[in-house]
């Protein structure tokens, strides 16, 4: 993220805080939180999922910012958790979203310590949104053993662990009140689809982001308090 958005980013928090308001100086403030997927790993940060998520928003005359990213590629849950702690985010934000764990997959982690640490990361991000679940959703994780780089392993042992992870972080969502938003079917469907990745073959390109995008506008429009429209 350019020093310029952080500057507008932070700027934006510490106006909110003082005032307790969702909404910052030109908007309402969203908070998205997770890994390479989030912050678009081998894509144009105009491409990334979040960013146009709040474009969608725009175009149906929500006023939101844009998104203030937490994300880095590589990161597990307990390496999410640590960096907010970091970065100290002040809430409350209008929109906050998670996707976080295929890093805790790929490592060979724990199914249950997922459980944990992602509900405790969904508790955060819910203080984030000043206690409201609603105004949280949570994406599920991709499958990514469909994809080009994944060519040679276990695809079915992948989509396997994937499902699992997924069923996790979606009773810890519904257990909590968030919004759930499943991706998955959509990054399975893409399989062999020209342009559908990123240049390493593993993670996406602003044309699969902009599926996740349209997968999450319903949510997020109901988070923002919004009337769904064309």
């Amino acid at each position: 993220m350019r020093i310029g958005m952080i500057a507008v980013f932070a700027m934006a928090a510490l106006a909110g805080c003082a005032s307790g308001s969702t909404t910052g100086g030109s908007g309402m403030r969203y908070l998205a939180l997770g890994d390479s997927y989030t912050i678009g790993e081998g894509a144009a940060e105009a491409d990334r999922w979040p960013v146009q998520l709040a474009g969608l928003l725009h175009v149906r005359n929500v006023e939101i910012e844009e998104p203030r990213i937490i994300a880095v590629t590589g990161w597990t849950t307990d390496e999410l958790s640590t960096a907010i702690d970091q970065e100290n985010p002040r809430g409350p934000f209008a929109l906050v979203s998670l996707l976080i764990g295929v890093n805790n997959q790929y490592r060979g982690r724990g199914a249950e310590e997922y459980r944990v640490q992602f509900a405790a990361l969904l508790q955060r991000a819910i203080g984030f949104a000043g206690g409201d679940a609603g105004r949280v959703i949570v994406l599920s994780i991709p499958d990514w053993g469909v994809t080009p780089f994944a060519e040679g392993r276990d695809r079915a042992q992948i989509a396997t662990e994937i499902d699992l992870f997924n069923r996790i972080n979606r009773e810890e969502t519904q257990r909590l009140g968030a919004r759930y938003v499943d991706i998955t079917p959509q990054s399975r469907a893409i399989a062999g689809t020209p342009g559908a990745f990123a240049p390493d073959g593993l993670h996406y390109s602003g044309t699969t982001y902009a599926e996740w995008a349209r997968l999450a506008l319903p949510s997020a429009l109901a988070a923002t308090g919004a009337a769904a429209s064309p």
